[in-house]
């Protein structure tokens, strides 16, 4: 019972951050794998839909491996969520939670506020911007940028990639820019 008891604590950085750290090593002993997530779907993608469709038309059977990495995250996800649930309740800063009542979000239900993320939020125009076009421009920016974060910044930083480095900083930038410059003005739409 201790061991789930510990399992079930957050982790310290220096415990957590090397663990993920390793995994760039180990994926280059074993075989010169790169880590990466954002791929999976293309091999998903090249493997249920054999079409005539250049950027599909490779050995994916070859990087089958990383298929069942992204499926193990899942299933420790999943696992976790069963076997070491969290019994109180999440813990939002003060400061969080009197921006977000500042924009009319006022309920939420674990980590997500429901004023945005259901599916009545869905179909308004606020939802459709968040929802739909935001998940279309991540998915293109993965696309375009050669790889998710986790590749670029785990995998390629580690690796003395200069394209990972730009791609890292432009994530970050971006996700600045998002979070202080144009989110805010999504939230007050209604």
């Amino acid at each position: 019972m201790k061991i789930i008891e510990w399992l079930s604590q957050p982790w310290p950085w220096y415990v957590a951050g090397p663990l993920i750290g390793l995994t760039v090593p180990t994926l280059l002993i074993i075989g010169n794998k790169s880590f990466g997530i954002s791929s999976s779907m293309r091999h998903i993608c090249a493997a249920c839909m054999p079409a005539n469709i250049k950027f599909f038309k490779y050995d994916w059977k070859k990087e089958i491996w990383n298929l069942f990495f992204v499926g193990g995250i899942g299933l420790g996800g999943f696992l976790a969520m069963l076997l070491l649930p969290n019994p109180h309740p999440i813990q939002i800063d003060s400061r969080l939670s009197a921006q977000l009542a500042s924009y009319g979000i006022t309920e939420i239900s674990g980590l997500v506020p429901q004023d945005l993320f259901s599916w009545e939020q869905l179909f308004s125009l606020r939802g459709l911007l968040m929802m739909v076009a935001g998940g279309f421009l991540v998915g293109f920016g993965t696309r375009y940028a050669g790889g998710c974060t986790s590749g670029h910044a785990i995998m390629g930083l580690s690796t003395l990639q200069w394209p990972s480095l730009v791609a890292t900083i432009s994530f970050m930038a971006g996700g600045f820019l998002m979070a202080n410059l144009i989110l805010p003005h999504l939230l007050k739409l209604g």
